[in-house]
């Protein structure tokens, strides 16, 4: 039994390309094991909030320091990490905008990066403690970034990559449908990156 996270980035809806690649790995994980439980998370209706100064100061206090009248400023945090906690996979919808994730994803990270909870300081170096994970990431975009002039421009794969890592989850595959706006590409693109898709 799995328990799956789909966490949503786009503004698009329906419509979006991020969302029904998410969609597609998430019922590929659910056929590989059928008693998986899926939970979504729209990151962007509603919103998830970009840290404040009240939020950020309560995030980095320890907890039995914590005044209670900043218990509610970090109750999202609380709750955010405890779903990533709790899920076995982790399907991570990024679209690519302007060239990086939309601000709503680097909110919910924001909010899941705590110290002495996700990830620790050690004599060594940083340590993550998300580990045990399976993460897919779902990235659309209309150009072509995985190859070519394009490349450099990528990130999005590569920042999630070192920012999952950093937290402990290594395990990451990143299931691209890409070219949705060139010519001669975006026919098949979409097809192209669901018959990408490989389960662990």
């Amino acid at each position: 039994m799995k328990q799956i996270l789909h966490l949503k980035s786009s503004l698009q809806g329906n419509d979006s390309y991020s969302i029904k690649l998410g969609n597609a790995i998430a019922k590929k994980v659910q056929e590989k094991y059928p008693d998986s439980t899926l939970e979504e998370l729209n990151l962007v209706d509603p919103e998830i909030p970009h840290l404040n100064p009240a939020v950020l100061h309560a995030l980095f206090v320890p907890g039995d320091q914590l005044p209670a009248d900043d218990e509610e400023a970090k109750s999202l945090s609380d709750k955010l990490v405890r779903q990533l906690l709790a899920a076995d996979t982790i399907v991570i919808g990024a679209p690519l905008i302007n060239f990086t994730i939309h601000s709503a994803l680097k909110a919910w990270i924001d909010h899941i990066t705590r110290p002495g909870i996700t990830f620790g300081y050690t004599e060594t170096g940083p340590i993550g403690k998300v580990t045990g994970k399976k993460v897919y990431i779902a990235m659309s975009s209309g150009g072509i970034y995985s190859e070519g002039p394009g490349k450099a421009n990528d990130f999005v794969a590569p920042y999630l990559k070192a920012f999952l890592g950093f937290l402990g989850m290594t395990d990451v595959t990143v299931v691209r449908a890409e070219g949705l706006k060139v010519p001669g590409v975006k026919e098949y693109a979409m097809q192209k990156a669901l018959e990408s898709i490989i389960i662990d």
